[in-house]
This record gives structure tokens, sequence and C-alpha cells, in this order.
């Protein structure tokens, strides 16, 4: 589980610097309020996440045969995450008025741990021997 925890941390910082640029760009460039431009670029984050986790970082899949399945369960948690991160945000930006990036970098980490537990016991775990 290690390497696996590795592997996840390194995609997951691939996909956060997606997010993070995103959410930058959306803010920044394009006017567009924090909120869409998070829930913007956390898709986008979400789906690199998954295209690399199951393929260099889970070798077990409950759902391997079941794709669409196991991407909307993946996607399910995705979605938990992101209300994390919205709420982590909110209390960053609008609570303690802390900077938009600095927040969303915060909230990573918090977000970062409960997907990986999330999606490790929920899909990626060998309990069912897929």
């Amino acid at each position: 589980m290690t390497s696996e925890f590795f592997r996840y941390f390194l995609v997951s910082a691939l996909a956060l610097l997606v997010d993070l640029l995103a959410f930058s760009f959306g803010i920044r460039i394009l006017g567009v309020p924090w909120q869409l431009s998070a829930a913007c670029g956390f898709i986008l984050g979400v789906l690199i996440a998954y295209l690399l986790s199951v393929r260099f970082v889970f070798s077990s899949r409950k759902l391997r045969k079941a794709p669409l399945k196991e991407l909307l369960v993946f996607a399910a948690v995705g979605l938990a995450g992101l209300g994390v991160t919205q709420i982590i945000l909110w209390i960053g930006i609008e609570l303690l008025q802390f900077n938009p990036e600095f927040s969303k970098i915060c909230a990573a980490g918090l977000t970062f741990l409960f997907n990986f537990l999330a999606r490790k016991l929920t899909l990626f775990s060998s309990s069912t021997g897929h």
C-alpha cells in the first residue's frame, strides 16, 4: 500500500496542478466566480486522476469489468471531495480572507487524504478478487 500511496500522491499532484491552473485561470483571466472556477478545475483534476489511477496506481480494481460504473463511483468520490474542497475554500476565502490559491492548496491536502481512502476502500482493494 505504501507504493500505491506514493504513486497516488504523484498522480494527485499532477491532477492538483491542472486543477489549480484551471481554477486560477478562471478567476484571474476569465473573471469566473471562484465557486464555478473551483468546480471546473476539480472536474478536470478528477478526470486526470482517474485515468492515471487505473493505469499506474492501483493494481486491484473491484470494477475492472465495469469501467463505466468504476468511473461513476470514482467521480462520486470526487464529488464528495469537491464538497470538502468547497467548504474549505469558503472558510479560507470568505471567512478568513485568505488568497484564493493559498486556500485551494490548503483544501487540497485534506481532499487528497479523503479521496485516497475513499477510493481505496470502495474501488481499489482486492477483497472481491477482480
